[in-house]
Order: C-alpha cells, then structure tokens, then sequence
C-alpha cells in the first residue's frame, strides 16, 4: 500500500521514520512546499520529495498530513478527491465548521478511511483499560509541559488538552452538558495555561488543567468510579488500578491485597499495576491504519471522534474568553 506524507517539520519526520519501519507500506515519497527543506529530508530519508501535492497524489493510496493545522483541510480534501484514504494529525482542522464539511465529503466516498491522529489512545496507560468496565464519576487531569515556542501558535487547549479531551470522551461516553474554563496567556498571544471543568449528561465531572509553562512535565489522569480508583501516567505508560472486592471473590495468589476497615466492616482492596511496556504509540497508530483499511474496518480514531474533541475543545475556549485558532 503507498503512502505519502504531507509535510515535513517535527512531526513529519517522525512519520516518516515510523512508515519506514512498517513492512506494510510502501513510501512512496512526501511533499512540502519548502523547496530547501524538502531538499534537506529527501537528503536525510533517502526518499523521493515530490515537487507538488498533485503528483504525490496520482502516485499513492494513502496519504499522510502532517502538516500545519491551518492547512489539514484543504489538504485532507484533496486527498478524498483523489480517492486517498487520510490520516490527520490532530487537532483534525482549525475549526469545526471546517471538520463538519469533511465529514460531508467522507460521507460520500463510505470505502475511503480517515483517521485522526491521537496518539494517546495507544499508548500502553489507556490502552491497559480496554478489560475494565468504566463507569467515571469524576476524573481529573494534569498535562503539564515545558514552553516551546513550536506549538504556541495555537491555543494551549488546542496544543495540548485536545489530548485528553479526546480520551474523556471516549471513557464518559455521554453527551457534554455545561463547560467552565479559565485560561491566561503567559508568554503567548493565546492561552497558555487552562483549566476547565466539564459536566456531562450522565453526571460525570472533569477538571482538566493544561499548562505550557512548567518546569516539570506530567500527563497524568485520575478516574473515580463507584468501587475503583484508576491513575494513569501516560509519560511513564503506566496504569495502577485500585478496587474494591466483592465479597468471596477469589484473586491469583500472587496479586497484592489490602485490607481496608470501613463502617460495613474490613473491605479487601485489590492493588493491580497494568504491565509497563515500552512501545512506539505513532507507529502503532500508522498500523491500526492499515488494518483498518486492508479489513474494511472502523479506524479505532474516526473523523467523527476528531469532531468530538476538537468542538469540546472549541467550547472550552469560549468559555475561557479565548476565540477560535
């Protein structure tokens, strides 16, 4: 299956390193309308620099942006008419009116695939839940980075919180009912630091803080639900699950146990850490890709989850008194 990459900056070139590590497609080249960088990375990648857009397309089954958000619009909608199947870096588009109108167009071509580059949806923290029946009462998280002026050109809802504001959404899996937000741009012309709390119709509570201007890192979010405590690292890839026993239930011998008095009397806790994997998250997602559309399946991102975040991500910004990117 050919593959081409549209755009060549940080993140381009990491695509470009993880497609050359899948046996399953065929690099065909990439296109960046930067004449002295797509010089520099043909040089770097040994692979062939397109002189347009147009080109790559007639040559290729699926492209790849990795472009600008400003321009993942344009690019992915040249990419349907061609007959591409599209994968896109998130944020999806710049605004959702825009993600609305490439649902339109996907709607009409059902057999090519689009998917929404998440990353963390695999990585190992969140992929560890996929067993757990979730029910979230309240979860809380903290994205936390230190400033590069790289991603300032957006909203830090838009650079980072989008993260997990796409994972909230998947666990909750309700409709959202009311968003609070506060944001204050720091060194920025937009918000570079926001928390938002977000009730959703099924009585689920969020308190997300996303920040650019730490000095420590930490991508950590924290599940509450009736009988069960989940905390997960996502820079660690790790998961700790703490719940209650019901009473009777037999666990494996080797499993720690802890015992906790309560007014119902001594409660057993089950402590379970997921196992820790080191894995390559962009990889895995450029893979799922090709599953999907070798077996004709539903991307496990779909254009539609990417509509979820990024218009949940637009409402936050509203309500925080920042406009759209």
């Amino acid at each position: 299956m050919k593959i081409g990459v549209a755009g060549t900056g940080h993140l381009g070139k990491i695509h470009l390193k993880c497609i050359g590590l899948i046996p399953d497609y065929d690099l065909a080249g990439f296109y960046d309308p930067n004449p002295d960088i797509a010089a520099e990375v043909a040089r770097e990648f040994g692979v062939k620099a397109y002189p347009s857009l147009e080109e790559m397309l007639a040559d290729v089954d699926v492209l790849d942006i990795v472009s600008p958000t400003t321009t993942h619009f344009e690019l992915a909608k040249l990419g349907l008419e061609a007959g591409c199947h599209v994968f896109i870096e998130k944020p999806v588009t710049s605004d959702s009116e825009e993600c609305r109108k490439l649902l339109e167009l996907s709607e009409k071509r059902p057999g090519q695939k689009i998917q929404i580059g998440h990353v963390e949806r695999f990585n190992p923290a969140f992929l560890a839940l996929e067993d757990i029946g979730l029910k979230p009462g309240f979860i809380e998280g903290h994205r936390l980075a230190n400033f590069n002026p790289r991603g300032t050109d957006v909203s830090v809802v838009l650079d980072l919180m989008i993260h997990d504001l796409d994972l909230i959404l998947k666990m909750v899996g309700s409709p959202v009912k009311q968003v609070h937000a506060k944001g204050v741009a720091i060194l920025s012309k937009s918000h570079d630091i926001c928390n938002a709390r977000i009730e959703f119709e099924n009585g689920t509570v969020v308190n997300l803080t996303a920040s650019r201007m730490s000095l420590k890192a930490m991508r950590k979010l924290r599940v509450f639900q009736e009988g069960a405590y989940i905390a997960l690292d996502f820079l660690e890839k790790e998961a700790q699950i703490i719940r209650f026993l019901e009473e009777g239930e037999d666990v494996p011998a080797d499993r720690e146990i802890m015992e906790l008095p309560t007014a119902e009397g001594t409660r057993r806790i089950l402590v379970d850490f997921a196992e820790k994997k080191e894995v390559n998250a962009i990889k895995m997602e450029l893979e799922s890709f090709y599953e999907c559309i070798s077996s004709d399946s539903q991307p496990y991102v779909s254009l539609e989850d990417g509509f979820k975040a990024l218009d949940l991500a637009e409402k936050i910004m509203a309500a925080s008194g920042e406009k759209k990117a």
